[in-house]
This record gives C-alpha cells, sequence and structure tokens, in this order.
C-alpha cells in the first residue's frame, strides 16, 4: 500500500499539492516556464522561517557544548575506562546545563517530512485522486519530477543535463562553506579531533550523492535549505554570541 495514499497523509500531500501549485502559478508572470523551481524555493523558505526558533535553540547549544568541552575533557580523563559511568555523568553534565548532545540534529528531523512531501508532488501520477499537473513542469527540458540519475536514460538530455548538474555542484560548493566557514573554532582543553570525527566532517557530502537520485525539485529543495542554513547560523551565531559586545579589560602600566 501507498503510504501517501492513506486518507490523513493524503489530505497533507493535496494541501502540499495546492501551496505549490498556488506559488508557481504566482511566479509565473516573473519566472515563467521557471515558476515550478521558484515555487519550491518559496515553500523552502516558508519552512525555514517557521523553523527559526528551532534554528536559535541549536545555536545556543552549539554555545553550550563549547563551553562544556573541557569539562566534558575532564570527564573523558576521569572515567575513560569506564564507559557506562562515562555515560551517565556526560548525561548528568548535560541535564545539569538543560542541554542535549543530539539538539543540533532537530532542524534535520524536523525538515524530513517536508522533503518527503516534495518528493512525493513529484513522483505520483495522481494525488488524492486528481491529475498531478507539476509533473509538467520543465526547467530548461529538465523535468522536476525526474532525478539527475533518471535523467541518463531520457531524451533529449541537453541542456536539462546542466540544470541538474548546476544544482548538485551548487549543493556541494554550499556544503563546502558550510564546513569551512561555520566550523567553531574548539576551546583550550578540548580534545582533538579523532580520525573517526574527521572522517564524519565530510558527511554532509552524502547530501549530494542523494540528491542524485531524488526529483529535481527535491534537489532544489536540498540546495535551498543548505543555504538557508549557512546565512542563518552566521547570523545567529553573531547575535547570540555569548561575549557579543565584551572587550577585553585595560591594563594601566
Amino acid at each position: 500500500m501507498d503510504f501517501f495514499s492513506w486518507p490523513p497523509i493524503a489530505a497533507v500531500l493535496d494541501a502540499a499539492y495546492g501551496l505549490v501549485t498556488a506559488l508557481s502559478a504566482a511566479a509565473e508572470p516573473v519566472a515563467g516556464a521557471a515558476a515550478g523551481i521558484v515555487a519550491i524555493v518559496v515553500l523552502t523558505m516558508i519552512v525555514r522561517a517557521l523553523l527559526l526558533p528551532v534554528g536559535v535553540s541549536q545555536v545556543r547549544a552549539e554555545y553550550t557544548r563549547r563551553r562544556l568541552a573541557p569539562a566534558l575533557a575532564e570527564l573523558q580523563r576521569r572515567h575513560g575506562k569506564d564507559r557506562e559511568l562515562l555515560t551517565r555523568k556526560t548525561m548528568e553534565l548535560y541535564q545539569a546545563e538543560r542541554t542535549s548532545p543530539f539538539a543540533g540534529m532537530l532542524p534535520l528531523l524536523a525538515q524530513l517530512p517536508v522533503i518527503s512531501l516534495v518528493y512525493a508532488l513529484f513522483t505520483h501520477a495522481t494525488i488524492a485522486g486528481h491529475a498531478n499537473a507539476l509533473l509538467g513542469e520543465h526547467v530548461l527540458g529538465a523535468p522536476l519530477g525526474t532525478s539527475f540519475v533518471g535523467l541518463a536514460g531520457a531524451a533529449p538530455v541537453w541542456p536539462a543535463f546542466l540544470v541538474y548538474a548546476g544544482v548538485l555542484v551548487l549543493i556541494a560548493a554550499v556544503t563546502t562553506v558550510s564546513r569551512r566557514v561555520l566550523a567553531l573554532p574548539q576551546p583550550d582543553g578540548s580534545p582533538a579531533p579523532t580520525g573517526v570525527i574527521r572522517a564524519l566532517s565530510f558527511l554532509p557530502y552524502v547530501t549530494v550523492v542523494f540528491a542524485a537520485f531524488v526529483p529535481l525539485a527535491a534537489a532544489v529543495y536540498i540546495l535551498t535549505t543548505t543555504a538557508w542554513t549557512v546565512v542563518e547560523r552566521a547570523t545567529l551565531r553573531r547575535l547570540l554570541d555569548p561575549n557579543r559586545g565584551r572587550t577585553e579589560p585595560s591594563t594601566s602600566h
């Protein structure tokens, strides 16, 4: 049974379909053939604006974890040989600070239902019993309902290939900016990143591979939300920096 044909989910999908088609129709006088992509970008921005409070809590959690890094390193030094005790002491520390080591995952988890809806919007021929007109949306010959991989078996490939390749390259570029520019410096006393941690830092690039297998509309959503994250995180870090506005005390001679 198709999950999206279940009546409650089908109703949500139909509502999302109505919103995207309305956004596309509103953008068409200005965007022309690119109205479908513009609609996805606007939808993404609406979703991210609604999730702004989650972003605020995420940045605050980042600064809290950075402040706790020396204490966590000390716990590791004291109880590293007793994994059970170390885990318990670590969770007690997080509870005392009213934070969680998993706080940073919330924005991603909150977006999973949205990207699932976008994926369904551009892969289902019928939605809530009516034809899906979104499948006819194209940009420079690139159908929004076809993936980069799926395009290999379609004709003609050009210039649609450039649209898909451009989106994937932009996702990789924004991901690189996110890794290099938004990485918080490690405070003194914090343990050096291990080989595993350094390897995990490249995990965001898996998004590029994932984007190659989903419809172009979903890839555009991924690109927009990744770019939003970079701008949002940089802005919130400046505004919520606990050291913002502080000046070093002057010394007199």
